[in-house]
């Protein structure tokens, strides 16, 4: 067991990007900050499950070339090998909650798209 805030993480940039809470053994629970005209690139898990839980703001997705819009209170689930980006549109920031599992380091892949 273990406990800790918010605010005892740093945000990938700063402000803003990813922040992971927990990062393994079993999987990993993090908080995703999103600009305004930020986007998380065009990436895949051949192993992890995803799930995102919108807490503030709309998002778009594609998965596997499917758009996808979701807002505040909006949930996703994402199993491997699907392609996935993220896109943040809107004038104010997106803030919204993400799992995987099972936990690997080095599971992610990025995917070049026309």
């Amino acid at each position: 067991m273990f406990k800790l805030n918010e605010t005892e993480k740093e945000y990938r940039h700063k402000t803003h990007g990813p922040k992971y809470l927990e990062k393994g053994p079993n999987m990993n629970f993090g908080i995703i900050e999103l600009l305004p005209k930020e986007e998380v690139a065009t990436h895949v898990h051949n192993y992890m499950q995803e799930n995102f839980y919108i807490l503030e703001g709309k998002v778009t997705m594609w998965i596997d070339g499917q758009k996808i819009e979701l807002e505040k209170g909006d949930y996703i689930h994402l199993d491997p090998k699907e392609v996935h980006k993220i896109c943040n549109f809107g004038e104010e920031n997106v803030k919204m909650v993400v799992t995987a599992a099972p936990y690997m380091e080095n599971d992610k892949e990025m995917v070049d798209v026309d």
